[in-house]
């Protein structure tokens, strides 16, 4: 929401953080490509902050966990009544 509020030029001190700190108010000559740049520099602020708290088996295992295998549900895909409904 913060950051649609500086693109449309709004306010942002009615907003507060969890800490209880007020977000500080953008500058008023706030241009687009400002804001963008203000939004990758958080971006690449949260992947390092990712990076270092994960290790190497942890960045691993979230890099492949859509190739790893997983057993098929429970019971297949045959039900218990599907013979009924063939016999009429």
């Amino acid at each position: 929401m913060g950051l649609l509020r500086r693109l449309f030029g709004g306010s942002d001190r009615a907003v507060e953080v969890a800490e209880g700190e007020a977000v500080p108010e953008p500058a008023a000559s706030a241009t687009p490509s400002a804001v963008d740049d203000d939004e990758r520099a958080r971006e690449l602020e949260l992947m390092r902050a990712e990076r270092a708290r994960l290790d190497a088996l942890a960045e691993r295992q979230l890099r492949y966990a859509e190739h790893a295998w997983r057993p098929p549900r429970q019971g297949g895909e045959r039900r218990a009544d599907d013979e009924d409904k063939t016999a009429d």
